[in-house]
């Protein structure tokens, strides 16, 4: 039976400050932010999570390794995108959930050398906190707050911790 852990509502409540470094104003102000911290920090990974910050971030030609998108943004279906030179992966992943197959498919992507985009049948956004446990040191994970701008987290030892914390305090159930 694969398990899949069910965000409470102590956790829910962890989600409504930014996980990262919160950059506020149009993506266009966004971007140039983001691309004058990526020039400093020199990451190992870009990785994206979200429809609306990954389909900005190749039009301003910052391509992330990887991005996990769900086809909707603000609860709102989008037109299906894929990105060119990316290896899909689609995965199940409900709402207020993060499953085992995401948090496989997750950890493949970030071994691959390949880009990647994880196409969810369902919800992205609790995924950052497995991208954060998971993802090389120094990587950047970049997504979207709603109607302010975006949110990067540096994947650190601290910020791992802080994600193990809030992951472990998930309820775990198994599905059959």
């Amino acid at each position: 039976m694969p398990t899949a852990y069910v965000v409470t509502p102590e956790v829910l409540s962890k989600f409504k400050d930014p996980f990262g470094s919160l950059i506020e104003g149009s993506f266009t102000q966004t971007t140039t932010q983001l691309k004058e911290i990526i020039a400093k920090e020199n990451p190992s990974k870009i990785i994206t999570v979200g429809d609306t910050v990954t389909r900005n971030l190749h039009k301003h030609h910052i391509i992330p390794q990887l991005c996990i998108t769900d086809n909707q943004s603000m609860r709102k279906k989008l037109p299906a995108q894929t990105f060119p030179d990316k290896k899909i992966v689609q995965i199940k992943n409900p709402q207020g959930v993060i499953t085992q197959e995401a948090i496989s498919a997750i950890q493949e992507a970030l071994k691959s050398q390949k880009q990647v985009q994880i196409v969810v049948d369902g919800e992205e956004d609790l995924l950052t906190l497995i991208v954060v446990l998971y993802a090389s040191e120094n990587a950047l994970v970049i997504y979207g707050q709603p109607k302010t701008g975006i949110v990067v987290v540096k994947v650190t030892p601290e910020k791992r911790i802080e994600a193990q914390k809030i992951w472990s305090a998930m309820k775990s159930q198994n599905k059959s």
